[in-house]
């Protein structure tokens, strides 16, 4: 594969964070004011390069593994008021009771004849950036039913208006957790006799918080942190347990997108990290607008290429700075357009994929290596508890 050209200027305007906030929402703007006014959590011009093997020694290989692989939603969430983890059987209770409420009210459609909903709480143990973060935490919901005539998902839900929304995919919503990782799974199964057997994932959602000192250290104890959420199924099933949240602990959930400065930040942090066995290719998606629709222009490049690039500018072991990133970014521009004759500068960087992790503006995300699974939740963490602030 041909070298990539390493520029001798200054990075191009492309690549400055100002260009990435045109256009943006004005809830991104405002964000963005705050980050200028206040010192809370200011963007810093460098952070460290994800460390694998990170995971405590008491987590649990199996449910690390599931977490991997599964594209997550992403949503920051306010802190948790009064969440116990000595009452765990309760919330279980209380949520079971709830959706079976929310099905009485026709919110939820029964495709099947009877069956039974069983909920449970159960920590994540190991999941933590530092003693201080709350242990991850987990809740599984699963639709359970003696009968043996019907086969496939028993339950389905009808779209639920939110706060005033007619989108499920624009819902706000106000819930709580702890300052834990929680884990949602509404389960499907075949109809069986026995109420013990596994039924199908149809949604999971879990919390986490990982290196959360910065809030961690603003809010009482009455308050458990949980700033990151992460939700795999139908946004309608998101909705109805985000629901019950809000009711239970008073907390507030809002979508947490990923603009494409922070993108360019992935990227980097991502391609710097050491991975024994690459499974897949270093890619990057652009967005052309133009009418009808957008063009999209993927770009691949072989992992081991996008490392040695990488190498070649990065002068601070262990260290991420703001100008490699920059550099990093103009210099697959610049390979680019050599290669094909087209300026990038008019696009909008919309996803990145790595053998660690692959993100999307529109707030996706999914992990592939479990060694850096702490890494990639302690960036996601930053990034929430900048837009809760």
């Amino acid at each position: 594969m041909d070298s990539y050209d390493i520029p001798e200027s200054t990075p191009s305007a492309s690549s400055r964070p100002e260009d990435y906030f045109v256009g943006a929402t004005p809830l991104q703007k405002r964000l963005e004011s705050i980050r200028k006014q206040t010192s809370f959590i200011p963007t810093p011009p460098r952070r460290k390069i994800p460390q694998c093997s990170q995971l405590q020694e008491d987590v649990d290989p199996q449910k690390v593994a599931f977490l991997l692989h599964k594209q997550w939603t992403l949503y920051s969430l306010t802190p948790l008021y009064k969440f116990s983890y000595s009452n765990l059987k309760q919330y279980s209770r209380l949520l079971n009771a709830f959706i079976v409420a929310e099905k009485q009210k026709g919110l939820a459609v029964e495709v099947g004849e009877d069956f039974n909903i069983k909920v449970i709480f159960s920590t994540l143990l190991g999941m933590k950036g530092t003693q201080r973060d709350p242990e991850a935490f987990l809740v599984q919901g699963l639709i359970l039913s003696p009968r043996l005539k019907y086969s496939g998902t028993i339950l389905a839900y009808c779209n639920l208006c939110l706060l005033g929304s007619s989108d499920p995919s624009t819902f706000a919503f106000k819930v709580a957790g702890t300052g834990a990782c929680h884990h949602t799974w509404i389960l499907s199964k075949s109809q069986l006799p026995s109420e013990n057997r596994e039924g199908k994932v149809l949604w999971t959602g879990w919390f986490c918080c990982i290196f959360g000192d910065s809030l961690l250290e603003t809010v009482s104890e009455d308050f458990t942190c949980l700033p990151l959420f992460l939700a795999n199924g139908a946004e309608s099933n998101t909705a109805i347990i985000g629901t019950w949240f809000q009711k239970t602990f008073d907390c507030y959930f809002s979508p947490l997108a990923i603009n494409a400065f922070n993108l360019s930040w992935m990227a980097a942090m991502w391609t710097a990290c050491k991975v024994d066995h690459y499974v897949a290719t270093t890619e990057f998606l652009w967005s052309v607008p133009c009418s009808p629709q957008s063009l999209d222009i993927s770009y691949a490049i072989h992992p081991e290429d996008a490392k040695a690039l990488w190498d070649s500018i990065h002068k601070t072991p262990g260290e991420v700075t703001q100008e490699e990133v920059d550099l990093f970014m103009d210099c697959l521009y610049s390979h680019f357009h050599r290669h094909f004759k087209i300026h990038l500068s008019a696009t909008r960087l919309v996803r990145v994929s790595t053998s660690v992790a692959s993100a999307h503006t529109d707030g996706k995300i999914k992990i592939l290596c479990h060694k850096y699974l702490i890494g990639v939740l302690a960036y996601l963490t930053e990034l929430a508890v900048f837009q809760i602030e």
